[in-house]
């Protein structure tokens, strides 16, 4: 990344290896990421600090992605930031939903090569300058 400034990606996972993996993976690309385990501590992480991308497991204990992201959509402050679905849903129909019903801006299904998210995160991110 040239002189532009680090993009700050909000990853939210209630599994804390994958998170780990992840962070590695996108700070190596030059990305700063914060990684959060629940939907709850995600959405006031989105809010506290306003990121380039949010990156959204579905399936997880507290409040599930779906959830999550009807919140962001329904807050002025977070409605406009891009969310990327990573999940093991890999359902058609879970996609379909996804991508042309909630409209989200990419969905990924687990387990993924790090090169396909970080494409993702590319084309999403150049989608929303």
């Amino acid at each position: 990344m040239s002189e532009e400034r680090a993009k700050h990606i909000v990853y939210i996972e209630d599994d804390a290896r994958t998170v780990d993996l992840v962070k590695i993976v996108l700070r190596r690309e030059g990305f700063i990421v914060t990684g959060v385990n629940s939907g709850r501590d995600g959405l006031k992480v989105i809010e506290e600090s306003i990121p380039d991308l949010v990156l959204l497991d579905l399936m997880m204990p507290d409040m599930d992605g779906w959830e999550v992201f009807q919140s962001m959509r329904a807050n002025e402050s977070m409605r406009d930031i891009p969310v990327i679905v990573i999940t093991a849903k890999a359902q058609s129909i879970d996609k379909v939903l996804g991508l042309h019903i909630a409209k989200v801006n990419d969905y990924i299904t687990k387990p993924f090569a790090p090169n396909e998210l970080i494409q993702s995160i590319r084309k999403v991110l150049a989608e929303h300058v």
